[in-house]
């Protein structure tokens, strides 16, 4: 499966609310596995930067990847990004082609 980066910036009132964060995330959890059950995901980070928190996991396709960042704006996050991500190796490959 395609392996994607979703980069999630919280809203205000979301951030104001960070005790409750762990409650927050396991909803979001949840409601991707409800609705976007073939997601799997390999990793998870907060960052303090920019962007909140980055993610990585594999999705079928990018209509799947593009439920993910939906849900999460739906959920209060100000921006949601599902980028694609290309193996190192693979990367190389394409070079060459070019």
């Amino acid at each position: 499966m395609p392996t994607y980066v979703l980069m999630t910036s919280l809203s205000p009132e979301i951030t104001r609310n960070m005790r409750n964060r762990e409650e927050i995330g396991k909803g979001w959890k949840q409601r991707i596995a409800s609705q976007v059950p073939q997601v799997k995901w390999i990793a998870h980070y907060a960052l303090l930067g920019p962007y909140d928190f980055l993610d990585i996991y594999e999705a079928p396709d990018e209509e799947a990847a593009a439920k993910v960042s939906m849900i999460s704006l739906a959920l209060g996050a100000l921006r949601a990004e599902s980028w694609t991500a290309i193996p190192y190796g693979r990367f190389l490959e394409l070079t060459k082609e070019i």
